[in-house]
């Protein structure tokens, strides 16, 4: 009887292993137009072929992209509960800022609202990933300077995984923007997946 019952343990235990093992990763995305393919068509946009690139792997990972052009940090904090309960994503990646550093938002509200979207989701047991965004130097040098410097803030505070901007070396080369300056084009889109393949591959290893 005891030789029966530890085999049945011993099965269990093997079942619930290679269950484990299978896992989803569930990555909630909250980013702004950079993330939503703005100008683009969807299956052109880099999480679109992103995901692609996944399932053709039969990789255990579906990227949830909730990015919408034009979102500040602000705007997110209004939302993000929502994503959470509805998702209940295993991490969050939060690619959100450059909205508000445009338009001149104060370094110390961005803080603020950074750092909630990150508690929250570290709240439901999420693992969580804030991109470095930058932005152009059109506020000046100090402002531009104390708007990057304040991600490694909030890493530092909330114990989040610091993520490398995906557009540093796109954005100076027009070939891949947009007539906007701004946004990428399609000829962008794959170099974005290869990116974020890379640096997120990482990020799940590390988590």
């Amino acid at each position: 009887m005891t030789r029966i019952f530890l085999k049945s343990i011993i099965i269990f235990l093997f079942i619930l292993s290679a269950n484990l093992a299978k896992a989803e990763n569930k990555i909630l995305l909250i980013g702004d137009s950079l993330s939503a393919g703005y100008g683009l068509e969807q299956e052109q946009a880099w999480v679109h072929l992103l995901q692609n690139k996944y399932n053709q792997e039969n990789a255990t990972i579906t990227v949830i992209n909730t990015a919408i052009s034009g979102q500040t940090t602000d705007n997110a904090l209004l939302k993000v509960d929502g994503w959470l309960t509805t998702h209940q994503p295993t991490h969050v990646l939060i690619e959100l800022g450059g909205n508000d550093g445009i338009r001149g938002f104060p370094i110390s509200l961005i803080h603020k609202h950074l750092t909630y979207l990150v508690t929250k989701s570290q709240k439901i047991g999420a693992k969580v990933a804030l991109m470095e965004i930058q932005i152009p130097p059109n506020l000046g040098p100090r402002y531009t300077s104390m708007f990057k410097s304040n991600y490694q803030k909030v890493a530092d505070k909330t114990g989040a995984y610091l993520m490398p901007y995906f557009m540093t070396s796109i954005a100076i080369d027009t070939s891949l923007m947009l007539d906007d300056n701004l946004h990428p084009n399609a000829k962008a889109q794959p170099i974005i997946r290869d990116f974020m393949y890379k640096e997120i591959s990482q990020w799940l290893n590390n988590s």
